[in-house]
């Protein structure tokens, strides 16, 4: 499982770039109408979906928690975009929900990842972020739609950075890896020269 993470680092980067994006645009874009949201929540959470299953499939063991989290995605996209005119509150509560799923599941591969990668946090942080910010969509539901843009925001920027630091960390390790000979102590090992 470990060498095709690093292998296809490239995929978790793309995805914490799509968080990035979507959570800039959010953030900079303070007039966004709620028509406008929910196209651009539909296309990354469509985006972030097709991604994740795109890694499961790479994935021969340990890849159902991956692949349902980007299964909830691609529902949670089809959702938004077959009702266009969903109401402020409703889009919240799909947002809400995909985000406590995909934050469960994250935490799930997290600690299957912690196994073969040491000190390896920034996955389960991106779960309990994503499970923060659905506890918090569905907490205060009546928040205006500017504050809840803004929350929307900040979550898809942490979210994002997050994938994107491991994704990198992957990269480093597949790196590290192709310089060392068989038999070296694995990335993060105490016993690890310049550890």
């Amino acid at each position: 499982m470990l060498n095709t993470l690093t292998r296809y680092w490239w995929i978790l980067a793309l995805r914490g770039l799509c968080g990035v994006l979507f959570g800039l645009m959010t953030l900079f874009w303070p007039g966004i109408t709620l028509t406008s949201l929910v196209i651009l929540f539909g296309a990354y959470s469509l985006a972030n979906g097709v991604m994740a299953v795109v890694s499961a499939v790479q994935h021969h063991d340990r890849w159902w928690s991956l692949a349902l989290e980007g299964l909830a995605g691609i529902v949670a996209a089809i959702l938004t975009f077959m009702w266009p005119g969903i109401t402020g509150l409703a889009l919240l509560y799909v947002i809400a929900a995909w985000a406590i799923v995909s934050g469960v599941l994250e935490i799930v591969a997290a600690v299957r990842l912690r196994k073969v990668i040491r000190d390896e946090l920034l996955l389960g942080l991106s779960g309990l972020a994503s499970i923060g910010f659905g506890i918090l969509l569905m907490a205060w539901p009546g928040a205006g739609a500017l504050a809840v843009a803004w929350l929307i925001g900040v979550y898809a920027l942490v979210f994002g950075g997050l994938l994107m630091g491991l994704a990198f960390r992957l990269r480093a390790k597949q790196h590290h890896d192709r310089q060392q000979p068989h038999g070296s102590p694995p990335l993060g090992d105490p016993s690890h020269v310049g550890a």
